[in-house]
């Protein structure tokens, strides 16, 4: 083990891309951990490493405001928010499921079959447009950014330079 008894430290595996970490039953689920310390509002995925919001957003936004929004987020007096890439927020997803696309025994409140999730990531081609998350299906699309769309902040990992 990595911890030494009585002192703080890490309560999880260290996070790796290519571990998976399965949710079998609603109450077992040993990837997502809802984080008492931060008032049940913030859970760890202990999967990638990222700290996402336990509810998303409930209002749709421009692109830009998404990013303002999760930059000036305070949840139990922390700051330091951010609009998660396109490849964290399908982190999230999985496949083979829908309505929503999220793993079994998720934790996570108010993700909604309609609500489609803004990432950080512009379109390559098109820096008006940008990537989403659908979490319908899963699928990655793009959008206009000026058009409405829900966002879910995360803490940690590496981010984008969102332009």
């Amino acid at each position: 083990s990595n911890v030494a008894i009585g002192w703080p430290g890490p309560y999880y595996a260290t996070p790796s891309w290519d571990q998976t970490l399965s949710c079998a039953t609603p109450g077992n689920c040993p990837r997502f951990l809802v984080l008492s310390n931060m008032g049940n509002a913030a859970v760890l995925d202990k999967e990638t490493g990222l700290v996402w919001e336990r509810e998303p957003s409930g209002i749709p936004v421009a692109w830009f405001y998404a990013i303002e929004n999760c930059y000036n987020l305070v949840l139990e007096d922390r700051k330091g928010w951010r609009l998660p890439s396109a490849q964290e927020l399908a982190s999230l997803v999985t496949p083979t499921r829908s309505n929503p696309a999220l793993p079994t025994g998720h934790p996570f409140s108010n993700v909604m079959l309609y609500h489609d999730y803004w990432s950080a990531n512009s379109h390559p081609k098109d820096t008006k447009s940008a990537f989403f998350v659908t979490f319908r299906n899963g699928y990655v699309l793009n959008d206009v950014k000026s058009n409405g769309k829900f966002y879910w902040c995360v803490r940690g990992g590496q981010g984008v330079d969102a332009r």
